[in-house]
């Protein structure tokens, strides 16, 4: 079962009501899977109106990754073909914004965390990494 812990909850509001006021291209603020597939969801933003209703990149592991919103209690819900809910990936450091995992899945017909990949959709695009991998607070604070 997927486990939100309230600190990235609350990274994903505050990027949602940001993209209220502007056009923020966001890094990821958490990425779930399933284990036993292929599906993969990198998530930016919670609708502030109603936070239930999350974006990001969504990847069903069928070769069409796309950008979309998705239902928290959905990703809750499901279960893969051992019954095994999704999972938060607790290694998943973003250095780019979503525009760049969106440019590099268009291509790979899926989403990918290769350096090599990211940094020559990063290059097409123009965006430039992070300093540093951006650190998520759950890996900091035990979540």
């Amino acid at each position: 079962m997927i486990f939100m812990p309230d600190h990235i909850f609350a990274r994903l509001l505050a990027n949602g009501q940001a993209s209220l006021a502007d056009d923020i291209d966001h890094v990821p603020a958490v990425k779930f899977f399933d284990p036993c597939g292929g599906a993969v969801w990198l998530l930016t933003e919670a609708r502030p109106d109603e936070p239930d209703i999350l974006f990001g990149l969504c990847d069903l592991g069928m070769g069409f990754p796309e950008l979309g919103s998705v239902r928290l209690s959905e990703l809750k819900s499901i279960k893969g073909r051992l019954g095994i809910g999704l999972e938060r990936d607790f290694f998943f450091a973003p250095r780019y914004p979503l525009s760049v995992y969106v440019h590099a899945a268009h291509y790979a017909r899926r989403i990918v965390e290769d350096d090599a990949v990211l940094a020559r959709a990063a290059q097409d695009l123009g965006v430039s990494p992070s300093a540093d991998p951006t650190v998520l607070p759950s890996d900091e604070e035990g979540g």
